[in-house]
Formats: structure tokens, sequence, C-alpha cells
């Protein structure tokens, strides 16, 4: 633990769900100086051993209620199976525990309504894990779009290997990818609600959808399209590319988010830094310790849950991805 951490300003916090992601978030928050990594717990006896071991000193659990129950942890990422996110965080809630809820909320927009009555109507203890809006560039693009105003067109792509379509059959990138950029977006129009959206798929000559494209347009407001993809070739990016372009009234900007600028050459090309995400004790960088930090300063009632971020936003675009899931098919 680091030196820093005082009883009275850390924050402790739990981990459900050890994936990659999941592992992540359990790295950052033992590297913070505003949190203690309280308690960790998964469905496998294997995944958690492996995590305690990499965490040394951090309790774990293959049994929530008990995890709830036993550990100190006031507040919780729940970095789990999508399909496991709403009976989880609805005993997190029921226990009265401050809770970081990685997207989406659930597989589908009922299921995701049905949290409803357990969170605070201003969100303040359902926070949703959205580590773009957290990103240097991003949050360097809305303060100027903020000043500059008078936005005509957004245009957003994220691209990701041809392999996954393969590896990971019936993933659709336009849950699985574009959900990121419509939530960006939401957040440079202020949550308005689009008076359009309509979307396109294309399938491979097996049926698997390899490109989701996308247009939103708002009255009196910006045109945005998005295109999101499982195309890239073997010799891009191991994560492909991401870039979102804005037009407003006399200016433009450009953001090149993933992967980050540095490369490197041995046996063959590589991009060491696909995303903006250093963890680790001591040090921890990047968009998923700032979000973290700003989890905590939540979970102690030192500021509301950011705009983009909230149960009710999160609400609002899955029911955009809905609406355009509709209109592909």
């Amino acid at each position: 633990m680091s030196k820093s951490k005082t009883a009275s300003n850390t924050v402790t916090v739990g981990v459900v769900g050890l994936g990659r992601f999941g592992k992540l978030h359990a790295h950052t928050l033992n590297g913070l100086a505003e949190a203690k990594l309280g308690a960790l717990v998964a469905r496998r006896t294997e995944s958690l051993a492996a995590a305690m071991d990499e965490l040394p000193g951090v309790p774990g659990w293959t049994d929530l209620d008990r995890a709830i129950e036993e550990s100190k942890a006031q507040a919780w990422v729940v970095a789990c199976g999508t399909d496991q996110h709403v009976p989880v965080t609805r005993k997190l809630l029921s226990a009265g525990k401050i809770v970081l809820l990685e997207k989406p909320i659930a597989p589908d927009l009922a299921s995701a309504r049905s949290l409803m009555d357990r969170v605070a109507p201003d969100s303040r203890n359902l926070m949703l894990g959205h580590i773009v809006l957290f990103n240097s560039e991003f949050q360097q693009l809305r303060d100027e779009v903020s000043r500059r105003g008078g936005l005509s067109y957004i245009d957003c792509v994220r691209h990701r290997p041809a392999t996954i379509v393969k590896q990971f059959p019936g993933e659709n990138p336009l849950v699985a990818t574009m959900v990121h950029d419509l939530y960006a977006v939401q957040s440079l129009v202020g949550r308005a609600e689009p008076a359009l959206l309509n979307a396109t798929y294309h399938r491979t000559a097996d049926g698997e959808i390899d490109l989701a494209s996308a247009r939103l347009s708002w009255r009196n407001g910006p045109v945005a399209n998005f295109a999101a993809s499982y195309l890239t070739p073997p010799g891009m990016a191991p994560r492909g590319f991401d870039r979102m372009e804005v037009f407003g009234d006399g200016w433009m900007a450009r953001i090149s988010p993933n992967p980050r600028p540095i490369e490197l050459w041995a046996e063959q090309a590589s991009w060491p830094m696909a995303l903006e995400i250093r963890a680790g004790a001591g040090s921890p960088t990047g968009m998923m310790a700032e979000e973290l930090r700003c989890f905590c300063r939540v979970a102690r009632g030192e500021q509301a849950v950011p705009a983009g971020a909230t149960y009710h936003d999160g609400l609002q675009v899955q029911e955009w991805i809905e609406r355009l899931a509709q209109s592909a098919e």
C-alpha cells in the first residue's frame, strides 16, 4: 500500500469479476492513493486464486453475500459478465454500497430499467464505467466544444481486428465498440435526444456482422456518423484504431486516442499502448486511473457522478443502441 494512504482519505473498494478488465481495475485501485483495494470476488476459484497471487494481502471470496458481509468495502466495481450486472448491482445497492458498473448496464433495455428502484434520482450511488470520458484527449476536446460551440458534424470511427469475427462469433460491433463513441457524443451534445437515427450492417459470407454504420442527427444541431468494424488486417495495431473528428462554426478538431503515439519496432512493428491505461502499484496513470479517482470522490460525497456516467445516461445510450439495431435489421 502506498505510504500516502490514510484511513481518512481513502475509500475501501471491492472488485466483482476478475477477467481482463476486472483485473485492470484491481491493479489500478491497488496503486491509487485515494483507494484501498479491500475485496476480490470471482465465480471461479481458479480466477480468484490467480488474482490473489498477483495482489498479495487482498482478501478474496467466491460468494458475494459473504464478501459484502465480511469485507470492509464501502464501494464496489462491478466488472463481471453482462448477464450478471443487474443481480450483482442490485445486491450491492440494496446493501447500501456505492457501485461503479461497467457498461452496458444489462443485456437489454428492460433489464437495465429494472434497477430504477435502487438507483438514487441523481445516480449518486451508481456510476457507470466509461473510461473514454476520462481520456485526456477527449477531455480536451470536450473543453473545446464547450468553449467554441456551434457543432455541425461529428465523425467517429472505431475499427478492430478482423480476427474478432471468428474468435467471438455473434459479437456485434454496434454493441461492443460503437457504444463508446455513442457515450462520447452524448456528452458532447449535452444529452440531447436525436431527432433521427438509423443504422446498417455489413455481413461476412457466413452472415456475421463485421461492420456497423450509423447516423444520428439533432434538430438545429449536428449530424454524427459512426462506423465500428472488425476489419483491420494483422499488420495493424492489435486493437485496431479509433478516431473522432468534430466540426464547429469556424473550427474543427481531431483526436486519435488509439493507439497512443508510441510505436516500437523489433521483429515486427508493435503499438505498446493501445489504450491510455497504465495500471500497477504506486503509479497508475491514464483514463482508468482518472475514472477510479473520480469514483472515489463520488463515494466520499465530494462530487456528483459526471455527465455521461449516470444511470440515466446509460439508459439513454442503451435505448439508442436498441433503436439502431432495429433499424439495421
